[in-house]
């Protein structure tokens, strides 16, 4: 099996990218396939999601992280960190990604050199998925992220705002289209859904309706044992294995590996 990269991205925050990014990470590893995360986003939300505060400082302080590999252009391989479950390791992220426009700004061929850090990695064949969790803009760097991309997974938030930009985030991704012709939108994910709410449904009737667009059969509940298993740093399905998240997730992974497959 190849090396597929998928980027969780969308221009609006809050819409669940670094924990279903993070979840569906997890089930796969599970599921027996050898995963890369990588943070891409300032916050350090994904890192923070399986390891402690601690552990993500002082991977920012000692440069053992994304910024000083893409500033550096550097073999993303030296700076990737095991995490405690088998199967899936992380390139963790910095405060420091704040400058990443401006760092990016100067340099040559700058949309293609994550690309670049990720080649070798990729040839080597060493993983089977690579997850990318981008930050909420449409900038230089999350073209780089959807450049290295083969796949592009939108999570959006089922509330009376999720929605908003959405357009701007499919004219993006056309836009990369041109420069990375491979990269394909694997679909969007709805996300923190209460079914009983109106709005929940006008979402779903919006992206069915949206040409060209796969609606992720899945969905992902509010459930309060996400928030609990972020602040334990876990993924849910590790701190609460009955949890209806757990089930959602994997479902949602499931479907993820069917699309890849098919």
């Amino acid at each position: 099996m190849k090396t597929t990269t998928i980027c969780f991205a969308n221009n609006k925050g809050g819409s669940g990218k670094s924990t279903t990014t993070c979840n569906v990470g997890y089930e796969l590893s599970k599921m027996g396939y050898r995963v890369l995360l990588i943070d891409g986003d300032m916050q350090m939300n994904l890192s923070l999601s399986l390891f402690s505060e601690d552990e993500v400082l002082e991977s920012a302080q000692s440069g053992n992280n994304i910024y000083t590999a893409v500033t550096q252009q550097k073999d993303i391989a030296d700076y990737i960190t095991p995490t405690k479950y088998e199967n899936l390791d992380m390139v963790l992220s910095s405060s420091l990604m704040s400058n990443i426009e401006f760092e990016l700004f100067s340099k040559w061929q700058r949309e293609l050199i994550l690309k670049n850090c990720l080649k070798n990695v990729k040839n080597s064949g060493k993983y089977d998925f690579i997850l990318m969790d981008a930050p909420p803009t449409l900038g230089g760097w999350v073209m780089n992220m959807l450049c290295s991309a083969d796949y592009l997974i939108i999570p959006v938030e089922a509330s009376p705002w999720g929605l908003f930009g959405l357009a701007n985030m499919f004219e993006f991704f056309s836009t990369v289209k041109q420069i990375n012709p491979d990269l394909s939108l694997l679909g969007v994910a709805v996300t923190k859904v209460d079914s009983r709410k109106n709005y929940f449904k006008q979402t779903i009737e919006t992206l069915q309706n949206t040409d060209g667009v796969h609606l992720f059969e899945n969905y992902i509940r509010t459930d309060s044992s996400i928030e609990w298993a972020q602040d334990a740093s876990l993924p849910v399905a590790v701190y609460k294995p009955s949890a209806r998240s757990a089930k959602e997730y994997k479902a949602l992974t499931e479907e993820v590996v069917s699309l890849v497959n098919r």
